[in-house]
């Protein structure tokens, strides 16, 4: 398939693919501008910024991962424009930068969908001096405009699995000639950056990955490390459950407290179970299924309310079977609070979700069988001593509840984890300089 055809086909899916898009936005709370002029590259008034770098993170995981990337170039002077293409991505930019955007340093903007009006509009109203796309954003007709505006564009933090690389040379010439115009693409592993050269990118560079550089919460670890300090239980963080791992994961606590109450103990007095939806729409979704399963739960929403660490927030806390963390941008005070960390999204083939602050932390980690999206940061990670693998969540609660019974394993696991999150960092130092490199030939 060529650029053309490519065109014509989005063309033709336009009305389903902005059907979709509603969903999503029906789905998850907030403004998604769907519809909107700027998703099509129509713009109000000038844009206040002069040759910014534009970073484009689509999502939620993508923007933090971007964030020491975008601090380092507001550090050294740049003004940024951030493009989205989810509202929790754009949520988590506005947390992250609020100050910057206030002082006019940084300004958010959706990226407008793939079309060559909209995107040549992009490039003509905002006309960054470079662009970074974040893990493996790719658009033809996005890539083509900027190729006709003269700005470089690099791929940062790149990951391509072989379902991806597979997905690609299915599409043909127009993914090709995308991944070729890229000039400069800057892998997370030599896995990856050799698969992005089947896909036709070239001079690909391994950097390693941003979220190995991202700058956790000082205060949130601080505050989390001290609630656990005062709460008489254990705590097991189940962290990023996607679709399908709420109920899985709720079933599996109740049958180990009944196992445990089988054999004589009361499971919840010694253990918290803290089970966190990586999507806010699936809270509430998650609050019915704990009530259907008769587990007690309290929301971590209703902590923040009674005083975040008040002895009314550590009393509702040690009444629940479960805390909820129904909060977003909080996960460095769940992994401080815990201290065994169950990393989910790999328990259903999803591809797994980011383990590498849990370790950063210093949390024993267990992941799922389903790790494509992290496969090396997971068998680096298990090399290292800092993770395991479990095969099903009641393997992995069996796992983490072992774990708890032998402290020194965990402060071995742990330690390894600090260690390996440590030497694994610079990422984002190596893909600043090649950006500055970009720049000064333009």
């Amino acid at each position: 398939m060529n650029r053309f055809f490519y065109t014509a086909l989005i063309r033709i899916l336009t009305p389903g693919l902005l059907g979709w898009m509603a969903l999503r936005a029906r789905r998850t709370p907030g403004n998604w501008g769907v519809c909107s002029g700027a998703r099509f590259g129509h713009y109000g008034s000038a844009s206040p910024l002069k040759k910014p770098v534009w970073v484009h993170a689509v999502s939620l995981g993508e923007m933090r991962a971007a964030q020491p990337l975008v601090q380092a170039l507001l550090d050294q002077g740049d003004t940024v424009l951030l493009t989205h293409m989810t509202v929790t991505g754009r949520a988590e930019g506005a947390r992250a930068f609020g100050q910057d955007i206030r002082h006019g340093r940084l300004l958010q903007q959706w990226l407008p969908y793939d079309f060559p009006g909209a995107t040549t509009r992009f490039m003509e109203h905002y006309q960054p001096c470079a662009g970074i796309l974040i893990e493996r954003e790719v658009w033809p007709n996005l890539l083509a405009a900027a190729r006709r505006h003269h700005i470089p564009v690099m791929l940062a933090s790149a990951r391509f699995s072989d379902h991806a690389l597979r997905q690609s040379l299915r599409l043909g010439s127009v993914m090709r000639q995308a991944y070729a115009s890229f000039d400069a693409v800057y892998a997370q592993t030599l896995h990856d950056a050799q698969r992005l050269e089947q896909a036709g990118a070239s001079a690909v560079r391994v950097s390693g990955n941003f979220k190995f550089d991202v700058a956790l919460a000082a205060d949130k670890i601080k505050r989390g490390k001290g609630f656990a300090s005062d709460l008489p239980r254990k705590v097991i963080a189940i962290a990023s459950t996607r679709e399908g791992e709420d109920e899985l994961f709720i079933r599996a606590i109740g049958r180990q407290i009944k196992r445990a109450r089988g054999q004589g103990r009361n499971l919840s007095e010694k253990v918290l179970f803290c089970l966190i939806p990586r999507h806010p729409q699936r809270f509430d979704e998650a609050a019915e299924q704990l009530s259907k399963a008769g587990l007690s739960y309290v929301r971590r929403s209703q902590l923040i309310a009674s005083g975040d660490c008040s002895s009314t927030a550590l009393q509702e806390c040690s009444q629940a079977a479960v805390l909820l963390g129904d909060t977003l941008g909080e996960m460095p005070w769940y992994y401080a609070l815990s201290q065994v960390a169950i990393v989910a999204g790999s328990f259903q083939p999803l591809g797994g979700q980011n383990l590498i602050e849990a370790c950063a932390i210093g949390v024993p980690v267990l992941v799922g069988p389903h790790t494509r999206n992290f496969e090396q940061a997971v068998v680096d990670a298990m090399d290292e001593g800092a993770a395991l693998r479990a095969s099903d969540p009641d393997a992995a609660l069996h796992m983490a509840l072992q774990l708890l019974n032998d402290p020194q394993r965990m402060a071995r696991m742990g330690e390894a984890g600090a260690h390996w999150v440590q030497k694994h960092t610079g990422a984002v130092a190596r893909v600043v300089a090649g950006l500055n490199e970009l720049k000064s030939r333009t």
